[in-house]
């Protein structure tokens, strides 16, 4: 759970911004985060990990490795693979070594891995400051987790039509075009507005959804963590309050939440105090949800309104990257539009629109599956925190506080799991479920192992075991319903043709060009 959006491509560029020096004394404040972060990587350089380093390996040299990692993460992940092979190596980051494992034995040791040894919860907090940017109330009590995992992935046929029903208003009100004119329209930009809305109509429904500041607010504080996050992680811990405070817009974004979710929450909280937990027209959405299990402290609108936009923070960043990097692959590939929308219509006319009707569109799922494994999410997967020394089964020690995370980039385009996989093959994942492509991706099973929503040790966007994105059964339902709605309802092309945008490294993300526009068309043919 990390996020980007149009404007993400410039976070790290920009995450100086709130820095920004006014007067001395601001001036002397980054001084001082300078001198501290540096003292803080020295430290760090210290733990001694016995494995090879991609880049100089000193305390001093390696620091050159670390501001490369930033644009250049990528490159060095696939250096290393090709290098150490299945051997575990290190990168480093900007005040810690990273260590990162290569083999399918690894990511199941990781999977395996008990939470009080290597934590994912800790890795999040401390890569995301989650604490400061996200709230304290959501980082120590986070039931919406299984919330997610249970009622939402359980309501996702029940609540099919009204997802479908804001797909299809949201792109007619995002790209509006007329006859057979082509209208160009920026590809991140207009599909953050199309998932904040669909996953919006399930998390409170209408008419907020369609609320134009409030849908700004949910796509903005993705930008603002992740800016939040990088700037109190330049500070030692006893700063950190302080600066998420008074340094970022994480908190003016969580008043500005409020505003919009004050009334809603105020008048089902009166609901349940006059009629009980099952009130009369109670609405059937995310916030009910959340409702029905909080407690106490975390029965306030402040504490709602922060676990509405933690979830948005989630869903807006993960499936508009994944829809984008699909849907840049449609344009600069328009063979794949005949055969998908023959797919489509067929099940359409025998089954009509429904969650079942999507699971029986192979070429649809393998699609936006494809795109995740070629472009991703992230080139990093399953990072996690050594609570205590940790060795791993092929003897390297993982100190105390190490963060450890599978190489999800190589495993991705190795030859040894996809064949050509550094091409995009839209419809491999159909084949392979169908068995048409033998080995181990055929046989009993192959199907379910190869739709959008499996895991497995070699396929990573989601995660893999117990911490795999709890969300990806919704995710996939409302991306697959976009896409197939795109597909039947527009043409689509590039303004060069044949030209995919160039994706930009931030981090370990993969982000869209926010700056490429894609040419739509309501259908001709």
């Amino acid at each position: 759970m990390a996020s980007f959006n149009s404007s993400a491509a410039g976070a790290l560029a920009s995450t100086i911004g709130p820095l920004a020096v006014r007067d001395n004394a601001a001036y002397a404040v980054a001084c001082a985060a300078v001198i501290l972060s540096a003292v803080q990587y020295i430290q760090a350089r210290k733990r001694d990990i016995a494995v090879p380093a991609v880049g100089p390996a000193g305390r001093l040299a390696s620091y050159y490795g670390a501001v490369r990692f930033l644009s250049g993460a990528k490159g060095m992940l696939l250096e290393g693979h090709t290098k150490y092979g299945a051997r575990t190596f290190k990168v480093p980051e900007l005040t810690r070594w990273l260590v990162v494992v290569n083999t399918p034995e690894l990511v199941e040791e990781i999977r395996r891995a008990p939470d009080d040894r290597l934590s994912f919860l800790d890795a999040t907090d401390e890569g995301l400051a989650t604490t400061y940017t996200l709230g304290e109330l959501v980082v120590k009590n986070q039931y919406h987790i299984p919330v997610v995992r249970t009622q939402l992935t359980r309501n996702i046929g029940v609540l099919f039509d009204d997802v479908r029903d804001e797909v299809e208003r949201a792109f007619e009100d995002n790209i509006g075009a007329k006859g057979d004119e082509w209208v160009s329209r920026p590809g991140l930009d207009t599909v953050m507005q199309v998932v904040c809305r669909a996953s919006n109509r399930v998390f409170v429904g209408l008419p907020l959804c369609r609320d134009k500041d409030y849908i700004d607010l949910n796509i903005r504080f993705t930008v603002d963590v992740i800016k939040a996050s990088y700037t109190i992680n330049l500070f030692p811990d006893f700063m950190k309050g302080l600066v998420g405070e008074f340094l970022t817009s994480v908190p003016a974004s969580t008043r500005r939440g409020q505003k919009h979710l004050r009334p809603h929450i105020e008048h089902r909280l009166r609901q349940y105090e006059e009629h009980g937990k099952d009130w009369p027209d109670k609405p059937n959405d995310m916030l009910s949800w959340l409702m029905d299990e909080a407690e106490g402290e975390q029965r306030t609108v402040e504490a709602l309104t922060q676990r509405i936009l933690t979830l948005n923070f989630a869903a807006v960043h993960t499936s508009s990257m994944s829809f984008t990097h699909a849907l840049f692959h449609l344009a600069a590939r328009p063979e794949y539009i005949a055969p998908l929308r023959e797919e489509i219509e067929h099940v359409v006319k025998a089954e009509g629109w429904s969650r079942t009707a999507l699971a029986k569109m192979p070429r649809l799922d393998s699609f936006l599956r494809e795109a995740q494994r070629v472009n991703g999410i992230g080139f990093l997967s399953m990072t996690r925190k050594a609570r205590t020394d940790y060795t791993l089964g092929d003897g390297t020690r993982l100190p105390a506080g190490t963060f450890v995370a599978c190489n999800a980039v190589a495993t991705h385009l190795d030859e040894r799991n996809y064949a050509n996989a550094r091409a995009f093959d839209g419809f491999r994942f159909a084949r392979a479920g169908a068995g048409a492509e033998g080995g181990a991706e055929a046989g009993a099973g192959a199907g379910a192992r190869n739709q959008m929503v499996s895991t497995a040790v070699d396929y990573l966007p989601f995660g893999h075991g117990r911490h795999a994105c709890p969300g990806r059964f919704f995710a996939a339902a409302e991306l697959k319903t976009m896409l197939a709605h795109l597909v039947l309802a527009y043409d689509v092309k590039l303004e060069r043709a044949g030209v995919r945008p160039r994706d930009f490294e931030v981090g370990t993300a993969p982000v869209p060009d926010p700056k490429a526009h894609v040419l739509f068309r309501r259908r001709q043919t």
